[in-house]
């Protein structure tokens, strides 16, 4: 079955840090560019940042620059976002993409409240 499956969500309080894992399955992972994106309530779905087939992590939003990292591990056949130096503003579902297959994630809450 093809799919992504997020995991690594949760509350934090604003300055602390998440991993979000992404696992892949059904695809031949090593060859896909791979996304994160997230939708706050109430507003659109925005990119967070893309690895490439190659490791490269590239387009970070300017919001997370500085903050988050994205990278994947073909042998696991994941990609991961960690995020530090989390603000309120990160609070938003993060969804995993593999653009090419135009596949989606179920999504993970992440939370970040004092």
């Amino acid at each position: 079955q093809v799919q992504l499956v997020e995991s690594g969500g949760g509350l934090v309080q604003p300055g602390g840090s998440l991993r979000l894992s992404c696992a892949a399955s059904g695809f031949r992972f090593s060859g896909y560019v791979m996304s994160w994106y997230r939708q706050a309530p109430g507003k659109e779905r925005e990119l967070v940042g893309t690895v490439t087939i190659i490791g490269t992590s590239i387009n970070y939003a300017d919001s997370v620059k500085g903050r988050f990292t994205i990278f994947r591990d073909n042998a696991r056949k994941s990609v991961y976002l960690q995020m530090n130096n989390l603000k309120i503003e990160d609070t938003a579902v993060y969804y995993c993409h593999a653009p090419r297959l135009t596949l989606w994630g179920q999504g993970t809450q992440v939370t970040v409240s004092s």
